[in-house]
């Protein structure tokens, strides 16, 4: 049993040893990984995007020493040891080969995405085990402050057997601009977060049903944009994810009410919060226990938010990984049944019915 108080909301940071290179420029890059890293002195050794001129501006603002001309050119930097990847799914897996080739290449932080299908996703996954590579996926929710508190909470059996969870999204994404090109939107870009973090809380499901509807804000063509999923795991926990993105109207003047909550119930206490992403606040966690607070409501508190500083823990965890030589927490294996569970998502939409996570193959 847990007592207020003795909760980790951000993990320690345990090694900063080696140095990484940095592909990609874009929001994601700028605004969270290189911002985290900056908080936490890991050694930033180059950097490369698309475009020399975005990477060389964002070098500039982070006292970055080497602006590479391209992601491969900086692959192949020797004095390289991790390469840390902020690029579409349909282009990331050509550089995770790439890199799978150097011998001064240790390790690899992938983004989500993994690829564009689970099939490609488990050949990475088993390309990477053959090299000897360490390969991370960056599921950054895992260290979102109040999903490592609801986890330290569920493991310590303060909300007693887990009944029922739900995550609750009504928020509008800023859509990447490379997303136009493909026909998967939601499911894959966004309720990946979430689908993830209730595997990271319950463990493997043995099903889900996801249903679907166009987003009529959207402009450009997509499969699902609001959605729907209903996960049923092993233990007997039910869990529904719902993406709203479309989040009533965006107008001058409208009052509106962008937010992620989430809440759990159990057998001996419920937990609720939300995720400050949509706010740019930090994110909040409730729970009262029969067994830990005489039932009245408690409300750790922490300053740190999922971004930026959430992407500290992804970064140091692989590199603890390589210092120790252990399994990263973000495994590229475990990212794969994640990939796994989006696309028995899209099965179900398409085929309109549960679908069982055993009619995925991934091995």
């Amino acid at each position: 049993m847990t007592q207020a108080g003795t909760f980790q909301p951000d993990p320690e940071v345990r090694c900063r040893d080696y140095t990484i290179g940095c592909i990609g420029a874009g929001m994601i890059m700028a605004e969270c990984h290189l911002a985290a890293y900056r908080q936490a002195d890991f050694k930033i050794g180059a950097i490369a995007s698309r475009t020399r001129g975005n990477a060389a501006k964002v070098a500039e603002r982070y006292g970055i020493p080497r602006v590479h001309d391209t992601p491969e050119a900086l692959i192949e930097d020797p004095a390289i040891e991790i390469i840390d990847l902020a690029f579409p799914p349909d282009q990331q897996p050509a550089l995770i080969r790439h890199a799978l080739k150097q011998p001064h290449i240790r390790a690899i932080l992938a983004q989500k995405p993994l690829a564009l299908s689970v099939e490609e996703a488990a050949r990475l996954r088993d390309e990477a085990k053959a090299a000897g590579k360490v390969v991370s996926v960056n599921q950054n929710m895992r260290y979102d402050q109040s999903m490592r508190v609801l986890k330290q909470i569920i493991d310590a059996g303060d909300l007693g057997e887990i009944v029922f969870a739900e995550i609750d999204m009504h928020a509008i994404p800023h859509w990447q601009t490379f997303l136009r090109d493909y026909d998967r939107l939601t499911l894959a870009n966004m309720s990946v977060h979430h689908l993830d973090a209730l595997r990271f809380l319950f463990g493997d499901p043995q099903e889900i049903t996801t249903l679907t509807r166009k987003d009529p804000r959207t402009e450009f063509e997509h499969l699902d944009g609001i959605t729907v999923s209903t996960l049923r795991f092993p233990s007997g926990v039910l869990a529904v994810s719902l993406e709203d993105v479309w989040s009533g109207p965006r107008q001058e003047g409208y009052e509106d009410d962008q937010h992620i909550r989430w809440r759990v119930d159990g057998t001996a206490g419920v937990a609720r919060g939300t995720i400050g992403w949509p706010t740019g606040a930090p994110s909040t966690l409730a729970y009262a226990s029969t067994k830990t607070t005489g039932g009245k409501w408690v409300e750790p508190k922490w300053e740190t938010m999922w971004f930026p500083h959430a992407f500290i823990g992804v970064m140091e965890q692989l590199q603890y990984a390589l210092k120790t030589g252990t399994p990263p927490a973000l495994s590229i294996e475990d990212n794969v049944k994640t990939m796994a569970l989006v696309e028995a998502g899209y099965r179900s939409i398409a085929e309109g019915r549960t679908v069982r996570l055993s009619e995925i193959s991934i091995n």
